[in-house]
């Protein structure tokens, strides 16, 4: 039978209907025009997608203008800029807006048009870095004198750009804005995190450029030790110093001895700001290794000057040593926004108690006491005064709530939601709420939690400053098949939640970049894993989207990570995100506070999501009534590594990377 393109057509629109229908959402008119409408703009079909949008907007129905969306992007390249300009006037207050005037500067930039892209360009609200680098062009271009240091910031960061970006630095240096210590410094920082590609193309507008230097950042970068073993790079010119300290780094990642012996045979060919910028990076790397010498090695970088990640583990290295008085040291050397974070403020306030400068800690301690996060409640903890009475601050009232229904934003986000158009959905609720107050923002929570939509509700309930409602960030969904499971399985309620709202705020059919799904986000290996373990039979991998076979395996191997940590729940949380292995490699050789265990693991995706996990775990055993427990003592004492004894862990090895997320170094 010949295939026919329109019968499958209709064929699959009937199909999602019934889907619609079958999942008891019942379709409204329109809904299957939007869906067909968005498969063509897929394909890039813009002359269907135009009949479409003329079906839609006859239809006056609410998502009408997605279609028109769509098709104004793939018309882009051909309309001119008074339709262009037509559109953002008509839609100016809908959520996609910004993203069509940042195709139209980039289209503007690229012809050069930069009288149209400066005129357009004061309304964009985005962060695109192609539209900041043609914005800075453009003003130079223009002679407008504010887009130096502008156009210097862009310049200094130390990752790969957009392809225009080459032309805005083209003209900098023509120019003279860009000198040889500018691009010697940033491709001393494109070296330091690895970007190969960008150091190459940063190194060949160097006046020294050579070519054989492409090929030498190659083979460092495969293998420093035989090039700093055959001294194969002079350090007599600015280029082949930065080459050698590029080698010395990548040895420094694996092995800091090593790096220090070869770093010695040449440091007298460097020069002292080359020597202590060296020690500033084995310190560094040492550091997140948790090796002692780190804190040595950080003294020996001298007055050299430390970004934020070295100063953040120059703290962290003082931490793991309780050497409170490099702790204060490295958090006294922080720049404004660092210093400000949360984090330095409570352990500097922990530094200044540990030296009996009671005054000025609690000083600290207060201020931090009043915010309403996992450095806050530890915070509150210091002053002795453990939150106790009931949390909710705030409730909407029914009337507060209708107003946010009668929105026709969120009338649009129903619909995005009923056919899980879930980006969407997201982008046109943030917009809606974007300039609420508390009372607002916790009346589209409760709308939202209302509708089961939890993620926004606690996204949305998390953002007020003053007035709060603990009920609404934190949830208690599916209580009826978590708290059987966890009393299943020996584990605190709380703690579950904790993992839970953490993993995926409740959206059951939440799935991550790299494959882990479901409430509790697993991963499809661990899940089979799991499934074997507890005698499942018939488990397949679609079943791990359904909520009791979710949370029953998801609580399983919480268990299994806590019994592997001898019951310490921070490690549990770390062995749960990270993998067992690394949780127990985390450990100290004595016995460490779980604050500081938790703040310095080395991956940042892990030591944020155990730090959240447990202020959830502490907030929720209020909202379930359980017995209240310190957050400091819920973090507890992780054993020494002497004590960390291997259980018989079967096959535990392989869920060691397969339930572990795509999680990095700093």
């Amino acid at each position: 039978m010949t295939f026919q393109p329109k019968r499958f057509r209709w064929f699959l629109y009937a199909s999602m209907a019934c889907i619609l229908h079958v999942g008891h959402v019942y379709a409204a008119s329109g809904d299957i025009d939007l869906l067909r409408a968005r498969a063509d703009y897929d394909k890039k079909n813009a002359l269907a997608l135009a009949v479409d949008v003329t079906e839609l907007q006859n239809q006056n129905y609410p998502l009408a203008a997605y279609a028109d969306y769509w098709l104004m992007l793939l018309n882009m390249p051909d309309a001119s800029n008074e339709q262009v300009q037509q559109f953002l006037a008509k839609y100016e207050q809908d959520p996609f807006a910004d993203r069509v005037r940042a195709e139209y500067l980039k289209k503007l930039g690229k012809a050069q048009q930069w009288g149209d892209f400066l005129a357009e360009w004061p309304s964009y609200q985005g962060e695109d870095n192609a539209v900041a680098c043609y914005a800075a062009e453009a003003r130079l271009v223009q002679g407008i004198d504010d887009v130096l240091d502008q156009a210097k910031l862009l310049w200094m960061q130390p990752k790969e750009q957009a392809a225009n970006c080459a032309s805005l630095y083209d003209r900098m240096q023509a120019k003279g804005l860009i000198t040889e210590d500018d691009i010697m410094a940033r491709l001393r920082l494109a070296l330091a995190g690895d970007r190969i590609a960008l150091s190459k193309s940063i190194i060949k507008r160097s006046k020294n450029f050579d070519a054989a230097h492409l090929k030498l950042i190659e083979k460092i970068y495969a293998g420093p030790t035989g090039v700093l073993n055959k001294r194969s790079i002079s350090t007599a010119s600015r280029i082949g110093r930065e080459l050698n300290l590029f080698a010395l780094q990548r040895l420094a990642k694996t092995d800091s001895l090593q790096a220090l012996l070869a770093f010695r045979k040449i440091e007298s060919s460097l020069g002292k700001e080359d020597s202590a910028y060296f020690y500033g990076r084995l310190a560094y790397l040492a550091a997140q290794r948790h090796e002692p010498q780190a804190l040595q090695w950080f003294q020996q970088a001298g007055s050299t000057k430390l970004d934020k990640d070295q100063l953040a583990w120059y703290a962290r290295a003082g931490l793991r040593a309780q050497d409170w008085e490099r702790v204060l040291a490295a958090i006294d050397k922080m720049q404004s926004p660092q210093s400000e974070e949360g984090a330095w403020r409570y352990w500097k306030a922990r530094a200044l108690k540990a030296q009996k400068r009671t005054l000025e800690a609690n000083t600290l301690f207060a201020k931090l006491s009043t915010e309403r996060h996992y450095y806050g409640w530890l915070a509150q903890e210091e002053l002795e005064s453990i939150m106790s009475a009931s949390l909710q601050t705030h409730q909407p009232t029914p009337d507060e709530v209708n107003e946010i229904v009668d929105m026709p934003a969120m009338e649009r986000v129903e619909a995005l939601q009923r056919l899980e158009m879930r980006w969407e959905a997201k982008m046109e609720w943030a917009f809606a709420i974007k300039d609420f107050g508390d009372q607002q923002l916790l009346a589209a929570a409760e709308y939202a939690q209302q509708q089961k939509w939890y993620d926004l509700a606690i996204n949305t309930a998390d953002k007020t400053t003053e007035l709060h409602n603990f009920n609404l960030r934190y949830p208690t969904p599916y209580r009826d098949l978590i708290k059987p499971t966890a009393h299943e399985y020996d584990l605190d309620e709380a703690w579950v939640y904790g993992i839970t709202r953490q993993e995926s705020r409740f959206m059951h059919f939440a799935k991550s970049g790299v494959g882990a799904a479901g409430l509790m986000q697993l991963m499809p290996a661990t899940a089979k894993w799991a499934a074997r373990r507890i005698g499942l039979n018939g488990y397949q991998n679609g079943m791990i989207h359904d909520l009791d076979t979710n949370i029953t395996l998801g609580t399983f191997y919480m268990g299994y990570t806590k019994n592997l940590m001898q019951g310490q729940e921070t490690m549990a949380t770390a062995a749960y995100n990270a993998g067992p292995s690394r949780a127990k490699k985390w450990a100290a050789d004595i016995p460490l506070e779980g604050a500081i265990y938790a703040e310095t693991i080395p991956f940042t995706e892990t030591r944020l999501y155990v730090q959240k996990v447990m202020a959830n775990a502490h907030l929720y055993a209020q909202r379930l009534g359980l017995k209240i427990v310190p957050l400091k003592q819920r973090l507890g004492v992780v054993p020494g590594k002497a004590n960390v004894v291997d259980a018989d862990t079967g096959d535990a090895v392989e869920q060691d990377e397969t339930q572990s997320e795509s999680v990095t170094t700093e």
